[in-house]
């Protein structure tokens, strides 16, 4: 069972990967940014966007495209503003304060399914990595007896926040190996306090990313049970790049230029991971030793359509979504 039921959109804005309680560089979404006068006339003066970040490892690489200047040959000056979760970005684009975001999909679409226009442009990021690599996963006790999805069975799973992509990839995995998912009890507990929570007995299992996963992993009689995401649906994006439906119906050509930026952004961190890890120490301000050794999600602007699909499937199976929303108008990936 889950202890907590939450249908707001901000239920499951934490769903991206929260790392650490830090801050990047930019402004924050405390305070507003009106909207850009949408210079397309081709004078030469670049278009100022703002785009909405969270303060995790993977965001990094707009911020890298952004120092090496992929943005400005789209013919883009780019703003970037912090939010701590999807609850603060989905309303700051949908209002216009900013023009784009990077957050997970299951936002997107739980926003879509309560009538709050949203456009998927691109993608971002994803857990489509080598098993040895994987950037996020579920801990467990060695000497717990839980091997298989199907033991988290009247367990009890710690997730960082009710209603995600964390706890609808467990349910799905669970099901998928014959369990019962509404036997498994989760419980909201903060990233960092989940390995202590797990050690000390309080809860059976933890479902946590980088760099806990390897903290987890480092400490002896814990280890890794699997990475549910990627288990229920190969590929499922962690987070997606969007805009409202409004800003794209009305500047087309500016979303086609951020596309591209955040297209070369995330091909250029893929290309040179070690510039790509330094970047992602000055963002995320967490140590260089402790970045050299976290594992990489896999980042790219592509996405398959029907990875999408079968993530609206699975949250309407498991009543995230409380209608479906109308994917042809939320994906806008061209």
């Amino acid at each position: 069972m889950r202890t907590l039921r939450m249908t707001a959109v901000a239920a499951v804005a934490a769903a991206g990967l929260l790392l650490t309680a830090c801050s990047g560089g930019g402004g924050s979404l405390s305070g507003e940014t009106s909207a850009p006068d949408a210079d397309s006339s081709g004078s030469g003066e670049l278009i100022p966007v703002t785009v909405g970040l969270l303060p995790i490892a993977a965001a990094a690489a707009v911020q890298m495209g952004i120092d090496a200047g992929a943005f400005e040959e789209q013919g883009l000056d780019v703003t970037v503003q912090i939010g701590q979760g999807g609850a603060a970005l989905l309303p700051a684009v949908a209002n216009g304060d900013i023009q784009f975001a990077v957050g997970n999909p299951l936002s997107v679409l739980v926003a879509a399914s309560q009538g709050l226009e949203m456009n998927i442009i691109a993608g971002y990021s994803s857990v489509d990595v080598p098993a040895d690599k994987l950037p996020t996963g579920v801990l467990v006790k060695s000497d717990s007896g839980i091997t298989t999805w199907k033991d988290l069975e009247g367990k009890k799973v710690a997730v960082n926040a009710f209603n995600t992509q964390g706890d609808l990839s467990i349910m799905g995995s669970v099901e998928q190996d014959g369990g019962d998912p509404a036997a498994v009890e989760f419980t909201e507990i903060a990233f960092p306090d989940q390995l202590a929570q797990l050690e000390q007995g309080n809860i059976d299992a933890a479902w946590v990313p980088e760099p806990f996963v390897g903290a987890g992993l480092a400490t002896e009689g814990v280890e890794l049970l699997g990475e549910p995401m990627g288990n229920v649906i190969p590929g499922l994006s962690s987070m997606v790049t969007f805009t409202s439906a409004a800003y794209a119906a009305e500047n087309p050509e500016i979303v086609e230029k951020f596309r591209a930026g955040i297209a070369a952004s995330t091909d250029m961190a893929m290309a040179d991971t070690d510039a790509y890890r330094d970047v992602i120490v000055s963002y995320t301000k967490m140590p260089a030793d402790v970045v050299q050794n976290i594992n990489l999600e896999k980042l790219s602007a592509d996405l398959d359509p029907s990875i999408i699909e079968d993530l609206t499937a699975l949250a309407l199976k498991y009543e995230f979504l409380d209608s479906e929303p109308d994917l042809k108008k939320v994906l806008v990936l061209e």
